[in-house]
């Protein structure tokens, strides 16, 4: 049987909402919200990534797992391999890396990708939903993805580029891709092991270092977009939204 855990990397160090993983809402931290969910998948055991001891606290005192890893990574990417090595934990095929930072996440959309990267033995799998606004398009802090063939709920597609601008002559299977990523193990190994590429810091999208040394990445179509929350502003709206919604 096929064996999936999820990693949740986190860090205090975001510059624009500082202590970001930290903040609450409906009196738990941002953090702590982004586990329950990964636990609520039923997929495997999950572990939050980090580097700063306030985070490991906060999780550990929740009754949740963490495990401390080097304070400074290039990216969350590094800093769950680290984790996983750290953990030493057996016959796992599979590792989800979860953006710490969006609390809204489907857990349908999570459980969705896990069973389809399996059901076609995926190197790398991601997800992605439509764009509903064509202003999304010009927006450089929305990442997108084209892929080969048109995503539906049944249909899953190899993906051909990433990027935060958009070649308006060419708009066909574009969609708003989501940063949650699964990766098989021995890809995550050769991933993290790969040098940077000039287009990955230029665009500071680390998924085209894998495109680049020829690695496949599937694309998965989701239902929704979660919200990540990157600024004050965003915080308030996510909390207001959660509050609402409790």
């Amino acid at each position: 049987m096929t064996k999936t855990i999820i990693l949740i990397p986190s860090r205090l160090s975001a510059t624009r909402l500082p202590n970001k993983p930290l903040l609450k809402i409906n009196n738990l931290s941002i953090v702590n919200h982004v586990y329950q969910k990964a636990k609520s998948t039923g997929i495997g055991e999950v572990y939050v990534a980090t580097g700063d001891k306030e985070i490991f606290q906060e999780v550990i005192e929740n009754g949740g797992n963490c495990i401390l890893t080097e304070k400074e990574h290039l990216t969350g990417t590094d800093r769950i391999f680290e984790a996983y090595q750290k953990l030493n934990l057996n016959n796992i095929d599979y590792i989800i890396n979860l953006q710490g930072d969006e609390p809204m996440i489907n857990v349908e959309d999570v459980k969705n990708l896990n069973n389809k990267a399996i059901n076609i033995k995926s190197e790398i799998a991601t997800l992605a939903c439509k764009i509903k606004d064509e202003k999304f398009l010009e927006n450089r802090n929305i990442v997108k993805v084209t892929t080969d063939e048109d995503l539906s709920k049944d249909n899953t597609s190899k993906a051909k580029s990433f990027s935060r601008e958009v070649l308006f002559n060419n708009q066909e299977n574009i969609y708003h891709h989501i940063g949650i990523y699964m990766y098989k193990i021995s890809i995550l190994q050769k991933f993290v092991n790969l040098k940077q590429t000039q287009n990955e810091i230029s665009q500071n999208l680390e998924q085209l270092r894998a495109m680049e040394n020829n690695i496949t990445i599937d694309v998965i179509l989701a239902n929704s977009s979660p919200i990540g929350i990157d600024t004050n502003e965003d915080y308030l709206e996510i909390k207001k939204l959660m509050e609402y919604k409790s």
